[in-house]
């Protein structure tokens, strides 16, 4: 049986990408991973790399960026604000991010939301526009 101390001095990068709540999945910390979406200590590494306290990531999700430092690891996933406290990110880092998510809002670079399926409405307009007649809103 493994020792639970030894378990915990250091861990998959994966495994605690996951754990601390940067990504949703595993696997979709492995696709970030092998992507080069996320740096330890300044190189591209493998999704099995063992991570210690102290280890730096650069993780890049969605056009945003964290420079933070491992604090703890843990072996399973906690709610967020335990999660939170498995790292210390980097004042700049938060600073830049902040300012991105600010002007993403500004600029309204979310775009449109998908609505779907057409409603009956909408098929009706479309059906109007092809055949050459009047919308008539």
């Amino acid at each position: 049986m493994m020792d639970k101390t030894a378990e915990l001095t250091e861990m998959r990068l994966d495994k605690w990408l996951w754990a601390a709540r940067f990504y949703k999945t595993r696997q979709l910390a492995v696709e970030a991973i092998n992507g080069g979406k996320v740096h330890v200590d300044g190189r591209r590494v493998k999704p099995s790399r063992l991570i210690r306290p102290g280890n730096r990531l650069e993780i890049h999700k969605d056009g945003l960026s964290w420079s933070i430092e491992v604090v703890a690891l843990s072996a399973q996933r906690r709610p967020a604000p335990e999660a939170a406290q498995l790292y210390v990110e980097d004042e700049t880092s938060r600073l830049n991010r902040q300012e991105q998510v600010r002007a993403r809002r500004e600029t309204g670079a979310q775009g449109e939301r998908p609505r779907g399926r057409p409603t009956k409405r909408d098929r009706r307009m479309i059906e109007r526009l092809i055949r050459g007649g009047d919308p008539g809103l």
